[in-house]
């Protein structure tokens, strides 16, 4: 089973959110915090969270890529509760087993997200605010293997 962690090419996450996410953290969409969002709330760093950022499932914190990898059943479980205890604490649900089913939910259209891509392909999502809601698109930037002669060093043996 695949997920997608935070990471960071450079610092410039920290400067373009109100809260970045940390390195290695699990990712989701987390598009559901604009469900209710209109084109006045799209200003400043909450237009970039809105336009191009990840949510960190630990620190709920917003990152601008993330890249694909393995993830264990009980870390997932893990993932599910925090988010399950996220949705009490910052939407109101009334407890985290009513929560659950959500979260589950939220985590499972990720996997499928990853599911198909390779190890260490990086994603970014693009949103858009339409008439009839978020409406959000992925790409994939496949990794690529570096050959032997940018290692290699090239030369005579005499």
């Amino acid at each position: 089973m695949k997920l997608a962690r935070a990471i960071h090419f450079d610092e410039s996450d920290m400067n373009v959110y109100h809260s970045p996410a940390r390195t290695g953290e699990w990712c989701i969409t987390g598009g559901f915090e604009f469900s209710n969002w209109s084109e006045g709330d799209l200003a400043g760093k909450a237009r970039q969270a809105f336009s191009n950022g990840w949510l960190g499932c630990e620190t709920f914190g917003r990152v601008t890529f993330v890249a694909v990898t393995q993830i264990e059943p009980a870390e997932l479980a893990t993932l599910e509760r925090m988010l399950a205890q996220h949705f009490v604490d910052m939407y109101g649900a009334p407890s985290v087993d009513a929560a659950m089913p959500v979260a589950v939910e939220e985590l499972r259209q990720m996997v499928e997200l990853c599911e198909d891509q390779d190890p260490n392909t990086v994603l970014t999502v693009a949103r858009d605010l339409t008439v009839s809601g978020v409406n959000e698109a992925f790409r994939m930037i496949e990794p690529r293997e570096a050959g032997l002669d940018q290692f290699a060093i090239h030369g005579s043996v005499d």
